[in-house]
């Protein structure tokens, strides 16, 4: 029996996609997407279901479905787990995929481009519909943040019969979705299409609405039975070495947001522009790689991402055996397209002039690793100072989580040390998502305030 192999050009024309911020990714046809959906019929034990997919998507089946272009079929089993797979195909790293039986050999099926495929179908045959609860409680509760956990929150409060009004301090929804990820690889009218289902259903938005500022958190008491915070973790890590108040040294998303309001026509004018410059990318993750694609698609001159940690094995590193999340070198399209990748690098000192930041200084980190490969410590090399030319830096280390402000303590609650916030239940305040859980993956988020929803569900029952 031949074997079908996984699909390796997933994306448009590098030429062509550098040169907008439509997504990155091209269209599937039938034949390609229920070939790769027939590789997944002969597993024997789904790991992709149940140790990949937080949402506990039934990947088997929808494959299964796929398989027979029986679209409708693999939207409902799909939409029983997933609420909003319109983003988690699109930005989630694939969990489920490192976790198929069929990585064991590297080659997993394409679970991500599957669930992508069901759920624009869905769309495109009018599958998707408006939320309409078998029973209506009567109960009122208020979601404070539209970002990923907040709107999966609002999405499973109302299905389950509560009247839902989700506050939101910025224009539109989104979080994350809207104001940090590029336009290639989440188109915003995504966003809008499930934003105006939700309308549709019933939940109320009310967006340009601060609280603490317009609103005080005693009004959210007084008026609502529970209150959901899902306020995610707004505080970036900082870099506090010397030259640190130059200009032209940003946090990531001030850098991302920015050029997606100015997409989005939130704004007339592209606050950073690095046409021609050169550019300094400080963290080597996923949003150090969006700042990279960024940066290449408004034509900066150079660009140079710097990770602190060694550069890992172009495989699966003993560290992290099958099925586990793997330790190995992630390549994402933006990477593809161009740029330099630095590892093991300090960055020791910002250098400027006339108040402006021109250069900064690295030094080589030496890592001790355990027997299985995994990096422990570090120290840094003597003698390997050089410097590296930037008109502009960008910060992408993750962030601290929530800062212990007047909003959060209005409402009794205390951020833990690393900035997580667990809330007060038996008075009806609940948190979920990055806030409570600490920065992760929108998958994630998702999933948490999937659970946290049951007991926001069963406080409502009880009062």
């Amino acid at each position: 029996m031949k074997t079908i192999p996984r699909i390796e050009n997933i994306y448009r024309p590098e030429a062509t996609r550098v040169e907008d911020y439509n997504e990155v990714e091209r269209k599937f046809n039938a034949e390609e997407l229920t070939m790769q959906a027939s590789r997944c019929m002969d597993c024997g034990i789904p790991f992709c279901h149940g140790l990949g997919c937080p949402l506990g998507n039934v990947i088997p089946e929808m494959n299964e479905a796929v398989r027979t272009l029986n679209w409708k079929r693999a939207y409902e089993i799909l939409s029983k787990t997933s609420n909003m797979p319109e983003f988690t195909s699109r930005v989630c790293p694939a969990i489920c995929e490192n976790a198929c039986t069929k990585n064991i050999e590297n080659i997993p099926v394409m679970i991500r481009q599957l669930e992508k495929s069901v759920i624009e179908n869905a769309f495109e045959n009018g599958y998707v519909k408006q939320i309409i609860p078998e029973n209506k409680s009567g109960k009122n509760v208020a979601v404070v943040g539209a970002g990923p956990s907040g709107l999966y929150m609002a999405f499973e409060l109302y299905k389950k019969g509560h009247n839902v009004t989700v506050y939101e301090k910025r224009k539109y929804a989104g979080g994350l979705l809207r104001y940090g990820i590029p336009d290639f690889k989440l188109e915003k009218n995504i966003i809008e299409r499930r934003i105006d289902i939700l309308k549709a259903s019933g939940i109320d938005f009310q967006f340009n609405t601060e609280i603490g500022k317009d609103i005080a958190a005693e009004y959210l008491n007084k008026k609502y039975d529970a209150t959901v915070l899902a306020i995610g973790t707004p505080e970036p890590r900082d870099l506090q070495i010397k030259g640190r108040k130059l200009k032209n040294i940003y946090f990531a998303l001030d850098f991302l947001s920015g050029q997606n309001m100015f997409i989005g026509k939130e704004i007339n004018r592209l606050p950073i522009n690095v046409k021609g410059k050169d550019v300094v990318i400080i963290g080597g993750g996923d949003t150090g790689s969006d700042c990279l694609g960024t940066s290449i698609r408004q034509k900066a001159a150079n660009i140079t991402q710097i990770e602190i940690m060694p550069e890992p094995p172009k495989e699966r590193s003993a560290s992290t055996p099958w099925p586990d999340w793997p330790y190995e070198l992630k390549t994402s399209s933006s990477h593809k397209e161009g740029g330099t990748r630095l590892w093991a690098k300090v960055v020791k000192e910002f250098h400027g002039t006339n108040g402006a930041v021109t250069s900064i200084d690295i030094v080589d980190a030496a890592w001790d690793f355990s027997p299985d490969g995994k990096p422990l410590s570090f120290k840094e090399v003597e003698g390997t100072l050089r410097n590296i030319k930037a008109d502009y830096v960008f910060i992408a280390m993750g962030f601290l989580g929530v800062d212990n402000n007047s909003f959060i303590k209005d409402l009794y609650l205390e951020a833990d040390k690393r900035g997580r916030v667990e809330g007060n239940p038996s008075q009806g305040i609940f948190t979920c998502g990055d806030m409570k859980t600490g920065q992760s993956l929108v998958v994630r988020a998702m999933a948490n305030a999937k659970e946290t929803a049951k007991d926001v569900d069963d406080y409502l029952k009880g009062i």
